[in-house]
């Protein structure tokens, strides 16, 4: 199968909320160059149907989301205006198919970036606020049952983003030692500081820059880059809501129902 053929059919997973066997499995061979051209596809056909792009997910960053899903390296996607969502919102879980919530911490740029030989020095300065944010994540592969060229294909495996907090200058806060409590429905349940996502999640952000740069793509003025989860994802249900207060930072909440 092509990398047309691949991409059409995960958009059409997308839009019927039919899950499809992983790509993989039609093809052992699909290199993570393809996977990346499959997601490409879609976002491309997306922001010609009047979608714009505002942003990139950086996935797989921490040591629990990548044995979660058995791989050993950061992925990244595209987040469009039409995955956006408010702090405080009800989400209808009826458009999605399997979903999990993640933590994470977001990054607003002020600057464009592009690799190679992106430095933390340069992310730092390109960084306007950083603040807390959420990502539902939702496979468009049957059961999550995804090697790494699944997620990068099905863009990151992304569906929403979340941004919430309150807008904190990065040289305010040590973004490694910032901790992070998460509720649901009021009680506690997990936490975790900043450096689960690679140590720093500058860091992340500095590696989502240098592997943008391979395909010539750049992190924009504007945009807003979602750093990585700080624990495990986590299954989402409807009447669900979930909170993340974080040290320096603020909180974020959102509730799922059904319809």
């Amino acid at each position: 199968m092509t990398v047309t053929t691949f991409a059409q059919a995960l958009q059409q997973a997308y839009e019927t909320k039919r899950a499809i066997a992983p790509l993989t499995a039609t093809n052992p061979n699909l290199s993570v160059d393809e996977a990346y051209a499959i997601q490409l596809e879609q976002i491309h056909a997306r922001v010609a149907q009047g979608d714009k792009i505002v942003g990139k997910k950086i996935g797989l960053t921490s040591k629990v989301m990548q044995n979660m899903f058995n791989v050993t390296e950061p992925d990244y996607g595209h987040i469009l205006q039409s995955m956006v969502k408010a702090d405080g919102e009800e989400l209808s879980l009826k458009p999605l198919l399997q979903p999990k919530i993640e933590f994470e911490i977001a990054f607003v740029l002020k600057e464009d970036v592009q690799g190679p030989g992106v430095t933390a020095e340069q992310i730092i300065r390109a960084t306007k606020y950083v603040v807390p944010a959420f990502e539902v994540i939702d496979s468009r592969i049957e059961n999550w049952q995804i090697r790494f060229e699944d997620t990068v294909a099905d863009n990151g495996s992304s569906s929403y983003a979340i941004i919430g907090g309150m807008p904190t200058k990065l040289q305010d806060v040590d973004l490694s030692t910032v901790g992070m409590n998460i509720s649901r429905n009021g009680q506690y349940i997990d936490h975790a500081t900043g450096a689960a996502v690679m140590g720093n999640p500058i860091a992340a952000v500095v590696w989502l820059a240098n592997a943008l740069g391979q395909y010539n793509i750049a992190l924009k003025a504007g945009e807003f880059i979602l750093s990585g989860a700080l624990t495990a994802a986590l299954p989402i249900q409807a009447g669900e809501t979930y909170r993340a207060d974080f040290a320096h930072l603020g909180s974020i909440q959102v509730t799922f129902k059904e319809e």
